[in-house]
């Protein structure tokens, strides 16, 4: 009998109840601003902040209203002006480039290995041939590049990095957490990452002026001092009056919500990384496909999976795709010539226009993607692995119309 899987790829698991409890207080008194405080209130944003910073071993955090706001105050707190070039991952998603667009800087894309890390090789050859001075470095789909070496790099080049931790709240490359290499980190909540408000966003960083910015830019009225993560009153001083408001804050609802989240941010993340092993190990050995091996220095968050179909004509991964789907299995495909969902590549971001990669489009060609709500049990997980070993092994032995796939 034909396994036929009935879970949903798009339900998350319910808010927790001691979140839920939290938010229905902040409704009950009805100071959502994060700045309408009682007397003696820290009010749950600046909470957020501190523990948040805490967490990730951070001087200072910044509580926003989405993670490509982030991103956009990131890159204009390290002075990225219009018309600048930014350095950015070619495999990532949309409000990655979109982000460098928004603030009328030019994204320059840097190729993807077949670890789906950024190219360091190409990295070095682009800060060697651009006038970039700044890396949106993309963690994209949780994997993390050898930190130290990009690192050197872009030391050596006077490029200022920014993390995009979109996929690796939780993860580390050595036991630094991610998002503490560069000036900034920048996370998203929103529905579908490891904590969910719905919407938001999170930043970090060790630079106080930096933060300051960040902090004025976000929206603070001059009621910084109202900050518990922030740098000093003094530090203000010098940003107060040349720094915009560009307002997106997050507000005390988000923030009682995330909270609990964050606490249970660790358990989450094995809860995961459990899913992905047996994920993992049911796809290991399917001939024709080919698993992302993880580097012994990374410590990810497996909340969604990856593998290459490399090699492959575009017409067979198209059917691998539809065949799972038939069987409830929802797959996302990288290689597809029209951008689906969010599975968008650079040739169909036209405000970034870019010279033709060819390496990197075998790759992204290659990429099937999944997400793993934790709403899986790891039986789930078994079952979904045994779908699509049997539907590429199928097509891996015909192709959709009878003639080899793999190869040339």
């Amino acid at each position: 009998m034909t396994e036929i899987f009935s879970g949903s790829f798009t339900q998350q698991e319910p808010i927790p109840e001691e979140a839920i409890e939290a938010a229905v207080a902040v409704l009950r008194h009805g100071r959502l601003h994060r700045y309408n405080v009682a007397a003696g209130e820290l009010g749950e944003t600046a909470l957020l902040e501190q523990e948040f910073a805490a967490q990730t071993g951070a001087r200072y955090c910044v509580a926003v209203a989405s993670g490509g706001y982030a991103m956009a105050t990131a890159l204009r707190a390290a002075g990225v002006r219009p018309g600048d070039t930014v350095l950015t991952n070619v495999f990532t998603l949309a409000p990655v480039p979109g982000s460098i667009a928004a603030v009328g800087a030019v994204p320059v894309f840097v190729g993807v290995t077949e670890a789906l890390t950024i190219d360091l090789d190409d990295l070095a050859a682009k800060a060697r041939a651009t006038t970039a001075r700044v890396l949106m470095l993309s963690h994209m789909r949780g994997h993390i590049c050898d930190m130290d070496a990009l690192m050197a790099i872009c030391t050596a080049h006077g490029i200022t990095v920014i993390e995009d931790c979109a996929h690796t709240m939780g993860a580390a490359w050595r036991g630094t957490p991610s998002g503490r290499f560069g000036l900034f980190g920048c996370y998203s909540c929103q529905t579908y990452k490891h904590v969910n408000s719905g919407e938001g966003g999170l930043l970090i960083t060790n630079d106080a002026k930096a933060a300051a910015r960040a902090v004025m830019m976000s929206g603070s009225y001059m009621l910084y001092e109202r900050h518990l993560a922030a740098p000093p009153p003094e530090v203000f001083e010098s940003v107060k009056y040349d720094t915009p408001n560009i307002s997106g804050r997050m507000d005390n609802l988000r923030a009682a919500i995330l909270r609990p989240q964050l606490r249970a941010l660790p358990d989450q993340v094995d809860r995961w990384n459990a899913r992905y092993r047996a994920l993992e190990d049911g796809l290991r050995g399917t001939p024709g496909l080919q698993v992302i091996e993880r580097p012994a220095e990374e410590s990810f968050v497996g909340s969604s999976i990856q593998v290459l179909l490399k090699g492959w004509q575009p017409d067979a991964i198209g059917e691998v795709v539809t065949r799972c789907a038939r069987r409830g299995v929802e797959i996302k495909w990288f290689g597809g010539a029209e951008p689906v969902g969010f599975t968008s590549r650079y040739d169909s971001w036209r405000y970034a226009p870019s010279a033709p990669m060819p390496e990197s489009d075998a790759v992204l060609g290659a990429i099937l993607d999944m997400r793993v709500p934790l709403t899986f049990s790891i039986e789930d997980c078994a079952q979904i692995a045994r779908i699509i070993r049997a539907e590429v092994g199928a097509v891996w032995q015909t192709g959709p119309s009878g003639q080899a796939v793999a190869g040339g």
